[in-house]
């Protein structure tokens, strides 16, 4: 790694896709308009593994393999990982569980429905009033709420069940989930979804939401459980300084236990509303006194888990134009970089959640982007094109040192 150079990762979180009937045979990052990540694929393109085989396809997994850390080695469950960008402390005996406001149909003991895992896009302002709520009533010796963003929060269970066996609410979307909630073997974390239930029947915040038509945060839902990561800083394995700008607790979780800036960007909410502008500053005042940035985008995720094809298309559009575009004029003046852009998974349109299939990326010196007579180029940012090309890590944790490594001459 040569000094002076800046090395920029631009994550489209889920951007990847399957080709669609609705779309000829195509995916929505190929019939999206993104001249930015096109010129970046004129530098080299390729596919990357960055789901360990038996690991569970999520963005915490994916994010520590772009990280280059070996999840199969790090990974103790995604709950730590947020508790860490809300500077929470673990103990020995703390499990951290990821607390869903989700949003339940319960048409009867053997039929619940989930319906929302994020209750309807609920807002960060009601998503913390709710949480202070609940604590005051949920709380007992060893158990703890923290309100986090819109509608992820943390419970840290003293000594709690960490092998219990725990389901990402995004993943029975749409599906009945009272098997699950009845399973003897799941009695503990399912006792406390249970018991916020008559609680939040009557909230005032779901009581308004009840008048104007929205849905509901009618439970609570735990999974992601873990004790706390023993990881080695990112300087360590790789002598550079940097951060991560998200507005994902997960993703900022990583970048603290990696040991880098995380730093808070008003407005950034995880959606497609989110203050793109803040998020490019923060990332160039970041390469002013550092190496390494990585800026994560979760718009494209969440239209995916909505099976929201014309979203996912406008959310990948915008990540090009608001974020990887600006990007790439901000750092003209730096004497060299290098810059990635990569989906950290695929997140299918008709699948609704995650899988582990090899995803596409992207990455350019500074002098392939500037050589460039005009945008674009002949080939395109999309899985096909990077099916096609013939690089492809099958360790995603072996990206990272090539991305590093590689020399601009």
């Amino acid at each position: 790694m040569a000094k002076n150079i800046k090395y920029v990762i631009l994550v489209g979180d889920g951007m990847g896709d399957f080709p669609m009937d609705e779309l000829r045979g195509e995916t929505p990052l190929e019939v999206a308009n993104t001249p930015n990540m096109d010129r970046v694929a004129q530098g080299g393109i390729g596919l990357v593994n960055t789901i360990p085989p038996g690991m569970e396809p999520g963005s915490d997994v994916a994010t520590m393999s772009l990280l280059g850390y070996d999840p199969a080695s790090y990974h103790t469950g995604r709950a730590p990982l947020e508790a860490a960008s809300m500077n929470l402390r673990l103990s020995d005996g703390h499990v951290a569980f990821r607390m869903n406001l989700v949003t339940l149909l319960r048409r009867s003991d053997s039929e619940i429905i989930m319906e929302s895992y994020n209750s309807g896009e609920i807002s960060r302002e009601e998503g913390t009033a709710i949480v202070k709520d609940l604590g005051l009533a949920l709380e007992r010796p060893g158990i703890k709420l923290f309100p986090g963003v819109a509608y992820r929060h943390i419970l840290l269970w003293d000594k709690g069940p960490e092998e219990a066996h725990t389901i990402p609410p995004h993943d029975v979307l749409g599906q009945n989930v009272a098997s699950y909630l009845s399973d003897p073997g799941n009695r503990q974390v399912s006792g406390v979804i249970k018991a916020s239930w008559p609680i939040l029947e009557t909230h005032p915040i779901n009581l308004e939401r009840r008048k104007k038509g929205l849905l509901e945060a009618n439970s609570i839902w735990l999974w992601g459980q873990g004790k706390a990561p023993r990881m080695p800083s990112f300087q360590e394995l790789f002598g550079l300084v940097g951060g991560v700008v998200s507005a994902v607790d997960l993703l900022k979780g990583i970048g603290r236990y990696a040991g880098l800036e995380t730093p808070e960007v008003e407005g950034a909410t995880g959606y497609i509303d989110t203050n793109y502008e803040g998020k490019v500053e923060a990332a160039l005042d970041i390469l002013k006194g550092a190496d390494f940035v990585l800026l994560h985008l979760e718009a494209p995720d969440e239209a995916g888990h909505r099976g929201d094809l014309n979203g996912k298309i406008e959310a990948i559009e915008a990540f090009d134009q608001k974020i990887v575009g600006p990007i790439l004029e901000g750092l003209k003046d730096h004497q060299n970089y290098r810059v990635m852009v990569v989906s950290d998974h695929l997140t299918p349109i008709v699948k609704r959640t995650h899988t582990n299939d090899p995803t596409p990326f992207a990455w350019a010196w500074k002098h392939e982007l500037e050589g460039q007579a005009t945008q674009g180029g002949d080939l395109g940012f999309s899985e096909r094109a990077a099916k096609g090309s013939g690089l492809f890590f099958q360790a995603g944790n072996h990206l990272m040192p090539e991305f590093l490594a590689k020399s601009s001459a």
